[in-house]
């Protein structure tokens, strides 16, 4: 039988498993009508008649039964066929056999190899035939009719009942594991259209932080290249040098975090540094850059936020600054 998945691989194995337990009920309980056949006086045909339709029903068993267990296939019918035509042969051969042991096995394997509606059929095409040789063999006797067709009814309604419960039962366990699969699958689809959703959600977030990173750069840039520009026209060389220092500095330290950003996904500035470190090297970095005095301060005791806490109040703190440059056209003193 084909497995494909994890529940149903689980509960093949387990019936796998149970297979020997089959094997062991089936020899114990044959083993022992054997020793009662040779034990209890013989019948029509002899002790070596019924032992040999014995040996036939243990070869047939070994033969087909143990796929047919695992698998409702054409050896099923084959085996309960040969089975079963052997043990009513012994009823015909000896109506006072003990053989009758065996029904607690062959019951059994008709619910586990044939399908429901299959099973209900034989059971009573089974009972029926064994109380017709019971009848046959007590020589037509009216006194034995009525605890024979009692018995006969009984045993036909307690075969379906428990053979009908039994089957519900192996019904629901290969129904519940392909729920489960069902399920795992539909797991295994969110997980991976989550992955996917925050694969999509890292790269808008890379690509913002590149933005951040680059806008502010650009904005710096061009403060310092203004400032250097209104510093050549005044003749003051050495203040438009400096400011062009400043710009050679900016405009490697943004590109050496974008790379930073791209390689580690983490900002540059908390590169080995903590929060309140790399807030203090960007102010300090504002200050060199735009010459407009800019201060931290830190109240308590910071704690550690993690990663994307850190790096969310690290931009926030950029981009405030870049605006305040962008917009309110903060300058230092000329």
């Amino acid at each position: 039988m084909a497995v494909t998945d994890d529940s149903r691989a689980g509960l093949e194995r387990f019936w796998g498993a149970q297979l020997k337990w089959w094997h062991l009920t089936f020899a114990v309980l044959w083993v022992i009508t054997l020793v009662i056949t040779f034990i209890e006086p013989a019948g029509r045909g002899g002790h070596v008649a019924t032992a040999g339709l014995l040996v036939v029903m243990a070869i047939a068993y070994a033969v087909w039964a143990p796929s047919a267990l695992l698998d409702q296939s054409w050896k099923g019918w084959a085996y309960l066929a040969v089975a079963w035509s052997a043990l009513i042969a012994i009823h015909v051969l000896d109506p006072n056999t003990e053989a009758w042991l065996l029904f607690f096995v062959l019951f059994p394997h008709l619910w586990v190899m044939l399908s429901q509606p299959a099973a209900v059929v034989t059971t009573i095409a089974a009972v029926a035939s064994t109380t017709a040789t019971r009848l046959w063999g007590a020589g037509g006797s009216t006194d034995d009719l009525v605890p024979v067709l009692v018995t006969a009814v009984i045993s036909i309604a307690l075969s379906i009942l428990l053979g009908i419960f039994t089957s519900r039962m192996v019904h629901e366990a290969s129904r519940r594991a392909e729920t489960i699969d069902a399920l795992h699958a539909a797991q295994a689809e969110l997980a991976a259209a989550e992955r996917d959703r925050g694969v999509s959600e890292e790269r808008e977030r890379l690509s913002r932080e590149i933005h951040d990173t680059l806008a502010q750069g650009f904005t710096s840039v061009l403060a310092l290249s203004r400032a250097a520009d209104a510093a050549l026209a005044r003749g003051d060389v050495d203040t438009a040098r400096e400011r062009l220092a400043l710009v050679d500095a900016t405009a490697r330290d943004n590109l050496s975090e974008a790379r930073l950003i791209v390689a580690e996904l983490t900002p540059g500035h908390l590169q080995s540094r903590t929060l309140v470190e790399a807030l203090g090297r960007l102010t300090a970095a504002v200050s060199a850059e735009s010459k407009v005095p800019t201060a931290l301060s830190v109240l308590g005791d910071p704690a550690p936020l993690g990663g994307s806490g850190e790096v969310v109040l690290l931009r926030s703190a950029q981009e405030a600054l870049a605006n305040v440059r962008r917009h309110a056209h903060a300058q230092g003193p000329p």
